[in-house]
């Protein structure tokens, strides 16, 4: 127990919520119901640097949240050499949206470590996800019972790593930066964007990067009770 810290943030997508698994589910059936005649792992190999990318535009202001979900999959269909119509992708991409939250996977030792926490601390999710969707994946994975504010940046009008996001949350839960801590996966939206708000910060290191040593990393999620 880390007896300086009263509250911690989680981000949601690919920290707790196996983002990359639960979207494959999504995607398999959209095709299937479909008809799109597209072999899935080549798509998902082309997909998820496109949507990584497009996810950093996003944060950094320079696409929509519309030009976002259609810009993946057009791009995504045309490095694979496949012609898809306008009309085609945002109909795929609405059912995409609509079917990703029934799938709910979660990053191994999730539940257990949230077991383990709160009873010690107030938890939270900051999340740069949309409203909608990521409200919906909180209740469909029994997450939401955990967490006592969850704050997106569709709701805060800017995203991570601005420093207006955390200072929001911290508002709602009624919390101060120096007894918080950020967990999250991306290193320049969760971990500086916190720390430039004066939060302490655990990054959830599960692809490997390379950081400088003065962060704390975790490889599995279950790492964190040694932490806290």
């Amino acid at each position: 127990m880390n007896t300086k810290i009263t509250d911690v943030f989680f981000d949601l997508d690919h920290t707790l919520w196996d983002f990359d698994r639960n979207s494959a589910l999504a995607f398999e059936r959209i095709f299937r119901d479909k008809n799109i005649a597209v072999q899935l792992p080549a798509f998902l190999e082309a997909y998820e640097p496109i949507n990584f990318e497009y996810w950093k535009k996003f944060r950094e202001d320079r696409v929509t949240k519309e030009q976002l979900r259609r810009g993946r999959l057009l791009e995504s269909f045309e490095a694979l050499k496949v012609e898809m119509d306008i009309e085609t992708i945002d109909a795929l991409s609405i059912a995409y949206i609509d079917a990703l939250p029934d799938n709910n996977h979660l990053f191994d030792g999730a539940i257990e470590v949230l077991e383990y926490l709160k009873d010690t601390y107030q938890l939270h999710i900051i999340t740069n996800g949309f409203k909608e969707v990521q409200h919906l994946k909180l209740e469909k994975s029994n997450l939401a019972s955990y967490f006592k504010t969850v704050t997106s940046s569709e709701e805060v009008g800017v995203k991570k790593p601005n420093p207006k996001v955390f200072n929001t949350a911290l508002q709602k839960a009624n919390a101060v930066a120096a007894s918080s801590i950020m967990i999250g996966d991306t290193f320049e939206a969760d971990i500086l964007g916190a720390e430039n708000v004066g939060m302490d910060t655990i990054f959830y290191n599960y692809r490997k990067e390379i950081l400088p040593s003065k962060y704390k990393t975790v490889d599995k999620l279950l790492e964190l009770k040694n932490i806290l």
